[in-house]
């Protein structure tokens, strides 16, 4: 639960998997295609895993700047979250989930440093906690 929404996006969805997603400000408008590993056509559209991955990656990446201002260290501009999504078959029963890996890239840090930091970030980052107990998240600091 959140106290208070700070923001609130809205999109609008048509044809599912192959359709069509907008914004309703008009700053986003995508075609969606599935990707032929999934049964579809593999056009030139985006899918949702490619959307979450997107979405997960840059919120992971503010989150980890937040962490940053309050330790009064500076996230470098040139660091990368690199996300993969996988979907497929659940273990625990029917239907299909997500695992998400990420890998970061965190330069003029000592590796330790950087892994305490993207652990904090992982218990601050709005994605993180909405996914926490539900699919599998790994997070690996280059």
């Amino acid at each position: 639960m959140i106290k208070q929404a700070l923001y609130t996006a809205h999109a609008s969805t048509t044809g599912g998997r192959t359709g069509t997603s907008a914004t309703d400000d008009g700053r986003l408008s995508i075609t969606l295609d599935t990707p032929k590993a999934l049964g579809g056509n593999d056009g030139p559209g985006t899918n949702p895993e490619q959307l979450f991955a997107a979405g997960y990656s840059a919120c992971f990446l503010g989150a980890l700047k937040a962490v940053g201002r309050g330790e009064k260290v500076k996230i470098p501009d040139d660091t990368t979250i690199d996300a993969s999504v996988s979907i497929g078959e659940r273990t625990e029963g029917p239907g299909y989930g997500i695992a998400v890996a990420m890998t970061v890239t965190l330069p003029g840090f000592e590796h330790d440093k950087a892994v305490e930091l993207v652990a904090k970030a992982h218990q601050v980052c709005p994605y993180s906690n909405a996914t926490r107990g539900n699919i599998e998240v790994e997070f690996t600091v280059a």
